[in-house]
């Protein structure tokens, strides 16, 4: 152990005892049980109390802020004047480290002597300070009185130690000073006062551009200072760890631990992990390579406003700021390859860890690496296996790492590389929910005739991406569109998993064209088969464009808001209904007018409720939130559909987020009565001839003569089907919107479906013909027959 490092006080709830370290060897002069003072000074009287252990002899160090007055005869700071020129002089014991009493000395002190910590029976400064002035007071009556008090006096005592010089009085400030009892922090939290605490760093701290104690090496301006004690490690290692810590994702994690190093620890550091990444227990395939994922380093210069310049640093071969070799395939068998086994951090002074280092950094590599212990290749084990490595690097002109720097390089790569893997993981669930909810809800919206669309959905918080709420936009026959929007009970996989099954329950009921009470009633079946606590709203609606109306039936979700052309917005009034899962309830429609130009917004009960108001509060800020989003753009130009979304969004405050968000938007644009041709045609032979000469005429009005051929051959094949096997009379039905659409409808459920014909068949090609010269085609079920229909491309 250096003799001159100074050797730090154990800590206990013990009061620490005064005097000499018998291990320090500082000198015996430390040692001895009477004050050392200089021939001819004067004696500080010994102060005490009643019923305490007589002070260490050894005097304390006058503050460094006293003044500049002088030094008090007899103190550490005077030496004998008969001193011998080579004689060994003591080390003055630092401020704020008490001297240790030696073994005989400890021995012969009465247990718990001196005052508890624990109980309050510590001296105060105004204790001190009274103690103080009233020795100096009475120390020159003492002197001359004789001792009529039965014990050991302070006259007595300077009888034993010979003829002394008599005592002078102490100025208030020296008596402060030297009455002052050490007191230590204990472990119930007491600390040293501030004056103190700076004084003490101001001790330790060496001057701007002076040398370190210990090894006498210049210390730059601005260069952080080593690490010379365990406590120093021990402080960073709780710092560096808490930083790492609070990264929930890979990137924030491997910059932690990038900030928390550099400078403090080591100049440069390279950061390499296993390319790709293995999740949880999944064993990786193929050979180890580690690309590199971040580096960090001191800047060459840095930008100090002007305080301060440091002078310009010689070139030194190790340039940290260049590296080359981004991806290191680690061979079997290899000098890398053993490093990243043995798990420990490693210096690169030894030559199978140099053969290591140039094998992670690449022969072609421009970065060289300072000599000596200066390197430190640390591998980051997760919980299975080696995930990739670090490496820590200091500048020729920084003190090297010491043995003890391994041990928080060990600590900073296990943290690292455990941080790392629960990042991986987190980040495959947050994937895997993401990837649930995105396939639980619509990709793309549908384009029906005669409506647009828009939809959004925020979830609940970015810990909690599933959720109950769902969308759905369904095209059904005769260019009708059904509008639905849930909300399932939760947040979990479980509700989502629900909700999945609730949406493809309602897709299926809407394709058989069922109402909407209909559609209820069965969703409420299906959730009881689900469970018992399977609980849902659901809101049900059906659009139809030729009619401009709109069926609503709702099972206790918050009622739609109607946003007019003139930009009224207005509250349906549906009935509310039982939420799905109930059971044994029955659910009621509404049909409602839906005029051209109006827009009907469809949500889940997270966008008006939340714990700072309750739901009706909420739907009224939506109410006028629509209204005053259509004032801008004027009563005759409805708000954009996207935009009028966002503007939805932004109504929600710092607090209004306890749900999961579904919206969705409908502008009813309908058809106009001018664009469409209706008619009955009864089941009998002359129906295919007569369905051709009616749609020649309509599309002669629409303007539409080049698609007459490529009409009367399809509506032919497809009436010509329907009357074979109808018994009521058939419909033909033709819409003008951005494609000409033709739809036939029979009230038989069996649908068609498209063969191949044989040579010898005298039927089956109606279907072919249609599906070659359509743009698109299809059949569906009603519930009272089906629908067969197609379009054709306008020009």
């Amino acid at each position: 152990m250096d003799s001159t490092r100074v050797t730090e006080q154990p800590t206990s709830f013990d009061r620490p005892h005064t005097g000499p370290d018998p291990a320090d060897a500082r000198g015996a002069l430390l040692r001895t049980s009477e004050p050392v003072q200089a021939p001819g000074a004067p004696a500080l009287p010994l102060q005490s109390r009643q019923g305490d252990t007589p002070p260490c002899p050894a005097a304390p160090r006058p503050p460094a802020d006293s003044g500049g007055g002088p030094v008090v005869a007899g103190s550490e700071h005077s030496q004998s004047g008969s001193a011998e020129p080579g004689a060994h002089r003591p080390r003055p014991v630092p401020e704020g480290i008490p001297a240790q009493p030696d073994a005989a000395t400890r021995a012969a002190m009465p247990q718990g002597a001196g005052p508890d910590p624990e109980s309050g029976d510590a001296d105060t400064p105004a204790d001190v300070v009274a103690e103080a002035a009233r020795a100096a007071t009475d120390a020159p009556r003492t002197a001359g009185a004789p001792a009529e008090q039965s014990g050991h006096t302070d006259r007595e005592a300077r009888e034993q130690a010979g003829p002394q010089a008599p005592a002078q009085p102490l100025t208030q400030a020296q008596a402060q000073t030297q009455a002052q009892p050490d007191r230590r922090k204990d472990r119930s939290g007491q600390k040293a006062g501030a004056g103190e605490q700076q004084r003490r760093g101001a001790a330790q701290a060496p001057p701007p551009g002076g040398q370190e104690r210990r090894t006498g090496q210049s210390v730059p301006f601005g260069r952080p200072m080593p690490m010379r004690r365990d406590g120093d490690r021990l402080r960073f290692v709780g710092a560096a760890t808490r930083r790492i810590a609070r990264g929930m994702d890979l990137d924030e994690i491997v910059m932690g631990l990038c900030r928390a190093t550099v400078p403090t620890f080591s100049d440069a550091i390279l950061v390499y992990l296993r390319e790709p990444l293995p999740v949880g227990d999944e064993r990786p395939v193929g050979p180890l390579v580690l690309r590199l994922r971040r580096t960090d380093r001191i800047p060459d210069e840095r930008d100090t406003e002007g305080v301060y310049v440091p002078p310009p640093v010689p070139e030194q071969p190790a340039e940290l700021s260049v590296v080359t070799n981004e991806l290191c395939e680690v061979r079997p068998g290899s000098a890398l390859g053993e490093v990243l086994r043995g798990v420990r951090p490693v210096f690169t002074d030894t030559e199978p860890a140099r053969a290591a280092l140039d094998e992670l950094l690449g022969e072609d590599s421009e970065l060289a690496v300072p000599d000596g212990r200066r390197t430190i290749l640390a591998p980051l084990r997760g919980r299975r296996r080696v995930i990739g490595a670090a490496l820590f690097l200091r500048r020729p002109e920084r003190l090297a790492f010491e043995p003890d720097d391994l041990l928080v390089a060990a600590q900073l790569a296990t943290h690292s590389a455990l941080g790392i893997d629960k990042a991986v993981l987190y980040g495959r669930e947050a994937y895997i929910a993401d990837e649930l909810q995105r396939t639980m809800l619509p990709e793309t919206l549908p384009r029906p005739t005669g409506v647009r669309l828009a939809s959004r959905y925020l979830p609940a918080a970015e810990t909690a991406r599933v959720g109950g709420d769902w969308y759905d936009a369904i095209p059904l026959p005769g260019s009708r569109v059904a509008l639905v929007v849930g909300d399932v009970m939760g947040h979990s996989m479980t509700s989502a998993a629900i909700m999945g099954q609730l949406r493809t329950t309602a897709q299926t009921l809407a394709g058989l064209d069922l109402p909407p009470q209909e559609v209820l009633h069965h969703l409420d079946e299906q959730a009881q088969r689900l469970g018992t606590d399977r609980m849902a709203t659901c809101l049900y609606a059906v659009y139809d464009p030729v009619s401009h109306r709109i069926t609503i039936a709702n099972a206790g979700h918050p009622p739609p808001v109607l946003l007019h052309l003139g930009g009224e917005a207005e509250v349906l009034r549906v009935p509310p209904g039982a939420p799905i899962g109930v059971g044994g309830v029955d659910f009621e429609a509404v049909e409602l007018d839906a005029p051209a130009g109006a827009t009907l917004l469809l949500y889940t009960d997270g966008l008006v409720e939340s714990r700072l108001r309750d739901v009706w509060t909420g739907i009224e800020q939506l109410r006028e939130k629509l209204a005053a989003t259509a004032q801008l753009t004027g009563p005759d130009h409805p708000p954009p559909l996207e935009a009028l979304c966002d503007d939805v969004l932004d109504m929600l405050g710092p607090g209004d987020r306890d749900d999961d968000i579904a919206l969705l938007a409908a502008r009813f644009d309908g058809i106009a009565p001018s664009d469409v041709a209706y008619w009955f045609l009864d089941p009998e032979d002359s129906a295919p001839g007569r369905a051709r000469r009616l749609a020649r005429r309509a599309l002669d009005r629409w303007g539409l003569e080049e698609l007459t051929d490529s009409v009367e051959l399809l509506v032919s094949e497809v009436v010509t089907n329907a009357v074979r096997y109808a018994t009521r009379p058939v419909t033909l039905r033709l819409l003008r919107t951005d494609v000409l659409r033709c739809e036939v409808g029979d009230d038989v459920g069996q649908l068609p479906r498209l063969r191949q014909a044989r040579a010898t068949d005298e039927g089956g090609r109606g279907l072919y013909l249609v599906n070659k010269l359509a743009r698109r085609w299809g059949a569906t079920r009603l519930s009272t027959g089906k629908v067969v229909w197609f379009e054709l491309n306008r020009g």
